[in-house]
């Protein structure tokens, strides 16, 4: 007997930013406009406030957004920020930043004790 087993994808809660509070363990998503760009951070608009998102540093890999571009972010909202995981454009162009699971790959390898 072969046993199929299928992945359900988990439900992405589209939020306003007035109404983000932090929330352990829970991705949500935010779209609006880029009013700043500041290297890899930048300010989204989406009318009811403004927050800045941490798109991960720019050496790791440069994210390019202008300034009046619409986006739609997923990730996690921590106490000042949102963590994007990923970032899709308004002409359906998907930036992966991270993935939910683990530290970032930009973290390098924490969890290896000095062997020496």
């Amino acid at each position: 007997m072969a046993l199929l087993v299928t992945a359900i994808p988990e439900a992405i809660a589209q939020m306003r930013i007035r109404d983000l509070q932090p929330r352990e363990d829970r991705i949500i998503s935010i779209s609006g406009v880029v009013r700043r760009v500041v290297g890899n951070e930048f300010i989204i608009d989406d009318g009811t406030g403004q927050i800045i998102v941490d798109s991960g540093p720019r050496w790791y890999r440069e994210i390019n957004l202008s300034e009046g571009e619409r986006v739609t972010i997923v990730g996690e909202y921590d106490d000042y920020d949102f963590d994007a995981y990923r970032i899709t454009r308004s002409n359906g162009q998907v930036i992966q930043i991270r993935n939910r699971e683990g530290p970032p790959p930009w973290a390098g390898d924490r969890g290896r004790r000095n062997r020496d």
